[in-house]
């Protein structure tokens, strides 16, 4: 399947996570809700000057994409496992009593041949009704939601969604943005790729693709390969084949004043292992800057554990360790593409950036994007 490739990203204050000071007025709470091809994700927040507290939260792997390169649907048992997640997060919004949220679906749901009879059957069971979202919305979505992690040294950026069934990648031309405004010009972009004439100093987005391969579905397309290496070798090349209609792909890149900011589950786990986390702590992780070196030397420890290794390792899992090598082929191909002494881990992304941009629509962020 070709790479989607509109023409054509976003961003946001970094989120608050110590509890609220006071229970909070159920008028002024939002939530959001990302169904993906693998995960169920949701976060109830309340506005906070300029950034929010997160209230309450919810992540569980569904597996919504499991058979799905193979059939074309979505199966029942998915469905049901992903309808009970969901049912979870119902009873959380019911609780907390929100009524501002939104709540969306992405690549799995928009490749399912039956996701319009899984979306009616949410709404059935739950009450909740799901928005299945373009790529397009999707990317801007996360480069929204990455904008603090954004270096003021930073001429060119390139922000990668690592998801379960598709990987976003957006490049921005900082380099005619004053230093100290630059964060904040990505944050205006959260109108659109093209925004109009603004009086503020602009981002331009060079390019961006929606490249229809992520963890789950790179890891169904390479399943019968046994060796753990070669796999590996060929899902990353594959990867790469895949983005020849990037228009950065044909351009050699400088490291200096070059920056990827790296949003997904594969992305944090490999920042958990360099840091030698037995538990994983978000305040280490979100932030934090790898070199192509120190991600490599995870990944070339990741292939010497082997699978059974990978299971063991209380980083990664049983459920994601088939996973991890998928990701770390996608992140291998883009640092063979453009080297980088920055790439910084983003653990944020699209339920971040949802509840921003409904945040700002409302007007309740102080110092919000102009």
């Amino acid at each position: 399947m070709a790479p989607r490739r509109p023409k054509g990203a976003g961003a946001f204050p970094r989120p608050v996570e110590s509890p609220a000071p006071q229970p909070p007025d159920p008028s002024a709470l939002y939530a959001a809700l990302d169904l993906g091809t693998n995960s169920c994700r949701m976060l109830i927040a309340q506005p906070k000057g300029s950034q929010f507290h997160v209230v309450d939260s919810f992540s569980k792997s569904v597996q919504l994409g499991q058979g799905l390169e193979r059939t074309g649907r979505l199966s029942r048992a998915s469905m049901n496992r992903t309808i009970g997640a969901i049912r979870v997060c119902q009873q959380k919004i019911k609780r907390h009593k929100v009524v501002r949220m939104r709540l969306v679906a992405t690549e799995a749901c928009r490749r399912a041949q039956n996701a319009r009879e899984f979306i009616r059957q949410v709404r059935r069971e739950t009450g909740l009704q799901l928005e299945i979202i373009q790529p397009e919305e999707e990317a801007r979505l996360a480069v929204i939601s990455c904008a603090p992690l954004v270096s003021t040294r930073t001429e060119q950026l390139l922000v990668v969604d690592i998801g379960g069934g598709s990987t976003e990648l957006v490049w921005i031309d900082l380099s005619s943005v004053p230093r100290r405004d630059r964060p904040a010009a990505i944050m205006r972009l959260h109108a659109g790729f093209h925004p109009p004439e603004s009086p503020f100093p602009a981002a331009k987005v060079v390019d961006w693709i929606s490249v229809p391969l992520g963890v789950a579905t790179l890891r169904d397309q390479f399943n019968d390969v046994e060796d753990d290496a070669a796999r590996y070798a060929l899902m990353s090349w594959y990867f790469e084949e895949n983005l020849s209609e990037f228009a950065p792909y044909k351009d050699a890149q400088s490291r200096e004043g070059f920056q990827i900011v790296g949003t997904s589950g594969t992305v944090t786990t490999v920042a958990a292992s360099h840091l030698g986390l037995r538990r994983y702590d978000r305040t280490k992780v979100d932030g934090l800057r790898m070199t192509s070196d120190q991600i490599e030397a995870v990944i070339g420890r990741y292939l010497e554990m082997g699978p059974a290794g990978r299971r063991r390792d209380p980083r990664i899992g049983q459920d994601r360790q088939a996973l991890i090598m998928s990701g770390a082929a996608i992140l291998q191909a883009l640092r063979r593409l453009w080297p980088t002494d920055r790439l910084s881990v983003a653990d944020r992304g699209l339920r971040e950036g949802l509840l921003y941009a409904q945040m700002s629509a409302d007007g309740v962020l102080e110092d919000g994007p102009l």
